[in-house]
């Protein structure tokens, strides 16, 4: 890969530059864990995890934790030291085919997500935010709500950092787990939509 005119850091651009271990990486952001524990949890075999969760730790992107003793083998386990984040302009450097690897993985752990939390009852809160808006942007209204949303964001890892302190603080035991989605993008357009259900319809006949 060529290097980029920006501070992209090339390790997290060649980390995230298979889609396995984008999704690992996004894992060990969240908590700690073993490859024999995702390769359960994502139906990989356990040789493939574990092979890029070795390129994930040589790139300086994941660090060991700890071992454990399990059946006679030894398990380690690992957290992401670094998060595959990007700016507008480290972004914009980045080749399509990462841009697309890199959304493909987002969508899927919030689809994900969000199908689980729906059956659990993750929905059914009376404060509970859930909304789509179209909207129609001129480019500086577009860049505008961008900026908007990143600032969002940072504040919500702001309230985290403040609710920790709290937590620790008053020795409250109600802390609650909780999943910020921000997104903007292009819409689909009426034939994309339909095609992309036609193909769904498709895929669910054949797996009957």
């Amino acid at each position: 890969m060529t290097n980029t005119k920006t501070g992209v850091d090339q390790r997290l651009v060649r980390a995230i530059g298979h889609p396995l271990r984008l999704r690992l990486l996004t894992i060990f952001n969240e908590r700690v864990a073993s490859p024999s524990d995702l390769a359960a949890e994502l139906g990989e075999p356990i040789g493939n995890v574990s092979y890029h969760t070795r390129i994930l730790a040589r790139l300086g992107c994941v660090e060991l934790v700890k071992t454990k003793q399990v059946r006679g083998a030894v398990e380690h386990y690992y957290r992401a030291v670094v998060r595959p984040i990007f700016s507008d302009d480290d972004w914009a450097e980045l080749p399509p085919s990462i841009r697309k690897s890199l959304a493909g993985a987002v969508l899927t752990e919030i689809a994900d997500d969000m199908g689980a939390a729906a059956n659990e009852g993750g929905f059914d809160r009376d404060d509970v935010h859930l909304s789509r808006t179209p909207l129609v942007l001129d480019q500086r209204g577009w860049q505008e709500l961008n900026d908007r949303l990143q600032e969002i964001g940072e504040q919500a890892l702001e309230i985290q950092a403040q609710s920790a302190a709290r937590l620790q603080a008053e020795g409250a035991r109600d802390s609650e787990a909780a999943a910020l989605v921000l997104m903007l993008f292009e819409p689909p357009t009426a034939q994309g939509k339909t095609d992309d259900r036609k193909a769904k319809r498709e895929r669910s006949k054949k797996k009957k």
